[in-house]
């Protein structure tokens, strides 16, 4: 953990760098405890036993000290996993934009832009630098809301007025950086004062970091996905927990026997008659001695009270009740899955509404790195891959009735799935399609063609055998007569 240096404290709008950072990492520290909370609920980490008395603990805790059952990470995981960012696209422009593709890949977005989502619905927030790295190349960094804080200027909820990134190395030395519209300022590495740091003018003139907020409110905060969902995820698990201990201490029948002579030991204590299990017979020589058996306890009240868990879970968190197998087991198929899943696909779509808009923020910032004129293209969009899974016929066959609207090809393309890559690919081949199929014609026989007047016209001879030829085809055995007779 950073720990600012004594004296630090910002009051009123600060104006000095150090007075920035102190207040901004005020910020960060006050949230840090609910996204590390979000955190150990995404991974599972959460349980550790934390609803068994002490005494079930110190029995079973060699038994089920590992064991999950965590719904948080499918339920952030089945709508990540649907948005995808294919490319981006300016009107003005055919197609996805090159450029902006070629800083996309550059810095490895096509993976870490999934890792930006993730944390955004797992804590609420997360952010996106755009900056020269080491080689002097421009780079797009994805930063964890755990080291990243931003600052928004009053009465806006775009335009930042500063943002500060913590972090602290596998060596324990601090990286502390902060910038505004005029200027950034740096500590030295390791250095833990932090008015010891250096200040650079901003090339840019706008702070160059893209917050990821997952659906704030206008006059709230950004929230988790899953702050609706712990509550019940720790109903499941103490019902779970419950199970599992009445699994070991009330699911085997009990047995007992009466009219036996009790056996005591020196001391005094009852001694056990019999050591009961699944190979033991149990047997008394005292015609007295009778032997019954207690009800195993049920379990199935347990098993119906996790189903109407997980449904309401299913409910709030608009994830398809299948994907918990609280119907059986039975996965729809054709069109009920299509109407299952409506749901979710409407939440991943306002999503991709919200990050969309950042990304191509951060696009923007990149164009404005280069002094490209793109940077002021507010009319430039996000392209995502379909959200909703279909059959590969259904999906050709409503492109083929799109393509009747006469779409163009390569919007066809991109509904189809296609990358941009595989686009620009395909109007290559295309036109190799096209210079082969003109070589090919051109090795063919060639009609006659017709010149000038007596350019191709026949010789003398030529033409009087033409004309004492007798006429061809149907003109009937009159004409042949006429013909012959002539001669």
């Amino acid at each position: 953990m950073i720990v600012p240096p004594n004296g630090y404290a910002a009051a009123g709008p600060p104006e000095s760098p150090t007075d920035w950072l102190a207040y901004l990492y005020g910020k960060l520290t006050d949230r840090l405890p609910d996204m590390f909370r979000y955190a150990e609920y995404y991974e599972g980490e959460h349980q550790r036993l934390a609803f068994s008395q002490a005494r079930f603990k110190a029995e079973f805790r060699e038994v089920f000290e590992s064991w999950r059952d965590n719904f948080c990470g499918l339920i952030i995981d089945s709508a990540t996993e649907r948005m995808v960012v294919e490319g981006f696209r300016i009107p003005a422009s055919p197609g996805t934009d090159t450029e902006a593709r070629e800083f996309w890949q550059r810095s490895s977005m096509d993976v870490l832009s999934t890792a930006v989502h993730l944390d955004a619905m797992v804590q609420g927030r997360a952010y996106v630098l755009v900056w020269p790295g080491s080689d002097g190349e421009l780079s797009i960094q994805p930063v964890s809301a755990e080291e990243m804080v931003v600052q928004f200027k009053p009465g806006s909820r775009t335009e930042l007025e500063a943002a500060a990134r913590f972090y602290m190395d596998d060596w324990g030395r601090q990286w502390v950086t902060l910038w505004t519209e005029s200027y950034v300022y740096e500590t030295k590495l390791g250095q833990t004062e932090w008015e010891n740091g250096t200040k650079a003018p901003n090339p840019v003139g706008v702070v160059p970091v893209v917050p990821f907020h997952n659906r704030a409110r206008l006059a709230g905060e950004p929230y988790s996905d899953l702050a609706n969902v712990i509550p019940i995820q720790d109903a499941i698990n103490k019902t779970v927990s419950d199970a599992l201990t009445a699994s070991e201490f009330a699911a085997f029948p009990q047995r007992y026997v009466t009219g036996l002579e009790i056996v005591e030991d020196d001391q005094g204590n009852p001694v056990e008659p019999f050591k009961v299990a699944v190979d033991k017979l149990l047997q008394a020589e005292d015609p007295q001695a009778k032997f019954g058996q207690f009800e195993a306890a049920s379990l199935s009240n347990y098993c119906d009270l996790v189903g109407l868990l997980l449904q309401h879970m299913s409910s709030i968190s608009r994830t398809p009740s299948h994907f918990f197998l609280v119907n059986g087991g039975t996965a729809p198929s054709g069109e009920a899955i299509i109407s299952a899943e409506a749901g979710l696909v409407a939440k991943v779509r306002e999503r991709m509404r919200y990050f969309g808009e950042s990304w191509e923020r951060v696009i923007r910032l990149c164009f404005a790195f280069k002094g490209d004129k793109r940077a002021d293209a507010f009319s430039m969009e996000t392209v995502w891959r379909d959200p909703e899974y279909r059959t590969e016929a259904q999906h050709i066959d409503a492109l083929l009735k799109l393509k009747q609207l006469n779409v163009p090809e390569e919007q066809l393309w991109s509904d189809a799935g296609y990358t941009p890559s595989q686009i620009s690919a395909f109007r290559e081949m295309r036109r190799e399609d096209a210079k082969a199929a003109a070589e090919v014609q051109a090795l063919g026989p060639q009609p006659e063609q017709v010149g000038a007047v007596g350019a191709n016209a026949p010789s003398e001879s030529r033409a009087a055998r033409m004309a004492a030829k007798a006429p061809q085809g149907n003109s009937g055995n009159a004409s042949r007569k006429i013909n012959e007779k002539k001669r």
